[in-house]
């Protein structure tokens, strides 16, 4: 049975590089609103119909939701979205940062922030997904009747056109796993809960996050260990095209697996619902979200320093696996000490990026919210601010084009392991991305991507 991870382990045996995607972008996207359709893309958020990741920021073109317009307005609405691009932008500058940065074993500053890309972009890619696909089927009320109808099947389009493409990517043998085609499984999985109330979502989202890492961690082993997984690959069309380990990776096995990254989605979803507008909302949500990061890295802090017997476990499956240069400590935010192995249960008390943990979950959503009530907030607020972030804005208004980009340029530049590159590769895409996102959006309403991705779904206008 074939593995990937991003960001696992690369030929060498290094740390292998994240990807993320956002789905929402992906990263996966979401789509805005246009004048004949509802807010609905890189992590991930709507139909304008935009792609997976993200929409166009100009507010004069931004309508208001057919569901009903914001209490602060037109301009409340067009903030609300600009700050949702404005943190898809940060996350693919992040992931950028993952897979052509530096090695966070460098050090210093740059290493520092170059780990704090690692996992947390990606993370927040996967709740801006859940943030999109509330645009995408009702905001402010779910649709019903035929446009209903029609919003489920554009969300179930976009899935599919996301794997279809997350699959195409895959194939092209870049050491970057990429993330599109678990988004579209994402958008599958959580589309049958798009129609709950906020506090519900955020419930369900909670749930998931304390039950299904521990699930996975069981399931995993069973992979590993057991011989189902070898016959379902071989029956499974997905793994005969791609030539990985078809649903089972997307599922289970991946650096992405879905029972870990659920939690992401169903978060997002749960704070679309929610009044952005409001200043006392955005307060809440900005102390869950540091409550929540406290909660996930500093409880694994304390598990790694005060649980009995969980620090020499790590350490020792960290020498049986041969790669890594941290401490076992450093376990509770970092993964330059390596990665779950399966061997130890210890590893559930690590909070690091893709340990798909309890508390990486827990820690990572906080992070993720943090930031995108820190956008809104910013770009409603400051209007000085909202001009200087307009480039970043532009950039996660497609945010799809913008991840695609950045693969498609790992493969032709033969890049072949990740992290690694030096900065001045990183600080190249990232200006290369800034300045097509920002000349196109001058042009265009849309990313190119994100065109053809809003012209696949108009065959759902025909479901009566």
């Amino acid at each position: 049975m074939t593995q990937n991870a991003s960001e696992r382990t690369t030929p060498a045996g290094a740390p292998k590089a994240e990807t993320a995607p956002a789905p929402a972008g992906d990263p996966i996207p979401a789509q805005r609103p246009t004048s004949t359709n509802h807010p609905v893309p890189a992590g991930h958020p709507a139909p304008g119909e935009r792609s997976f990741p993200a929409e166009r920021p100009v507010p004069a073109e931004l309508p208001l939701p057919v569901d009903g317009p914001a209490p602060a307005g037109r301009a409340a609405q067009a903030g609300r979205l600009v700050g949702v691009d404005l943190a898809r932008g940060l996350a693919v500058f992040g992931m950028y940062a993952a897979h052509v940065g530096p090695d966070p074993s460098v050090g210093g500053v740059t290493g520092f922030v170059m780990e704090l890309a690692h996992g947390r972009a990606s993370a927040l890619f996967a709740f801006l997904a859940g943030f999109s696909i509330i645009l995408m089927t009702g905001r402010r009320a779910p649709r019903r009747g035929r446009e209903g109808r029609q919003a489920v099947a554009k969300v179930l389009i976009r899935a599919a056109v996301l794997l279809a493409v997350g699959t195409w990517l895959t194939s092209t043998g870049t050491p970057v796993e990429v993330i599109l085609a678990y988004y579209g499984l994402f958008f599958v999985m959580v589309l049958p809960f798009h129609r709950l109330r906020p506090a519900t979502l955020a419930a369900l989202a909670a749930g998931t996050a304390l039950t299904l890492p521990q699930l996975l961690y069981a399931v995993q082993q069973s992979v590993y260990d057991g011989t189902w997984s070898d016959t379902v690959i071989r029956y499974d069309p997905l793994a005969r095209v791609s030539g990985t380990d078809g649903f089972v990776e997307l599922l289970f096995s991946g650096s992405y697996p879905a029972l870990a990254w659920i939690p992401f989605v169903l978060a997002g979803m749960a704070v679309a619902r929610l009044d952005l507008a409001s200043a006392a909302v955005r307060a809440r949500l900005a102390v869950t979200g540091v409550g929540l990061a406290v909660l996930g890295y500093g409880g694994s802090w304390l598990a790694l320093h005060l649980v009995p017997g969980v620090r020499g476990a790590l350490a020792e499956s960290i020498r049986e696996e041969g790669y890594g240069s941290g401490s076992p400590l450093s376990l509770w935010w970092s993964d330059t000490a390596g990665y779950p192995s399966g061997d130890t249960t210890a590893w559930l008390w690590a909070a690091s990026p893709h340990s798909e943990t309890t508390l990486s979950v827990i820690g990572n959503t906080g992070v993720a919210l943090a930031v995108l009530v820190a956008c809104v907030a910013a770009v409603e607020c400051l209007p000085r601010f909202r001009r200087l972030a307009a480039p970043v804005v532009a950039v996660g208004s497609m945010s799809l084009t913008a991840y695609v980009f950045h693969v498609v340029g790992i493969h032709f530049l033969g890049i072949d392991e990740l992290p690694g590159p030096s900065l001045r590769v990183l600080l190249g895409f990232s200006a290369a991305v800034t300045v097509l996102a920002v000349v196109w959006s001058r042009f265009f309403s849309r990313g190119p991507l994100e065109h053809v991705l809003s012209g696949a779904t108009k065959v759902a206008r025909h479901i009566k």
